[in-house]
């Protein structure tokens, strides 16, 4: 016979809950892989883009900033009087920009020749027909720009900084400098031209000779 309880109540049987089961939990990937993908492909349809427009752009802008025009002219005059091409292009775009115009001193064409020094040009090249206003021709204004830029190099024994300065400043002028300076020996283009405007023409000259030769070789034929 089975034990009787001494309360007369049977023991209520004690229940245990379990624990819900785990659920898998995936691990969260990282969206970078997908962010840089997406950025290698927007580079490289850049880039694409980049190529494409490049050059026609690279050449619109240059076209601007460093123009160039009758650079047939240009390589012919340079190679009958043994010039740089490049120099003369840069004389040209410091005067004018390769816009010709009369100046209010009177110099004429791309190269801004004044009407003495055209003359005194054709008197020295033969040029018995010409003209003042043959300056406004670029075939005649190179020619003639080229011919007095050969000439001022011959008088400085081929500096090409002191055939710019008097260019720009004048022969007379530049011979009273460099005599004031004691000398070629001591003279100083940096310091010893007193007109800024002649000193910075220098300068640019020079650096946009350099651009021109950078830019232009197929052009100028260098």
């Amino acid at each position: 016979m089975p034990p009787v309880s001494t309360t007369g109540k049977s023991r209520a049987r004690s229940t245990i809950r379990r624990p819900p089961p785990r659920r898998s939990v995936r691990a969260r990937r990282s969206p970078w892989p997908r962010r840089l993908i997406g950025l290698a492909l927007v580079a490289a349809i850049a880039g694409v883009g980049y190529l494409i427009v490049r050059e026609p752009f690279g050449d619109a802008v240059r076209d601007v900033t460093l123009p160039l025009r009758h650079e047939d002219v240009i390589r012919q005059q340079a190679r009958e009087k043994g010039l740089d091409p490049a120099l003369i292009a840069a004389i040209i775009y410091e005067e004018t920009r390769f816009r010709p115009r009369t100046s209010s001193a009177g110099a004429e064409g791309l190269m801004q020749i004044v009407p003495e020094t055209a003359q005194f040009i054709a008197d020295r090249s033969g040029g018995t027909q010409f003209e003042l206003r043959d300056l406004g021709t670029p075939q005649i204004n190179i020619q003639y720009g080229s011919f007095y830029l050969r000439y001022l190099l011959q008088q400085y024994g081929g500096d090409e900084d002191l055939a710019v300065a008097a260019y720009n400043g004048g022969e007379t002028n530049l011979n009273d400098w460099i005599a004031a300076a004691g000398g070629l020996e001591a003279f100083d283009v940096g310091d010893d031209i007193p007109f800024p405007e002649t000193r910075e023409y220098v300068e640019n000259v020079s650096e946009r000779r350099d651009e021109y030769a950078k830019h232009y070789r197929k052009e100028l034929g260098l």
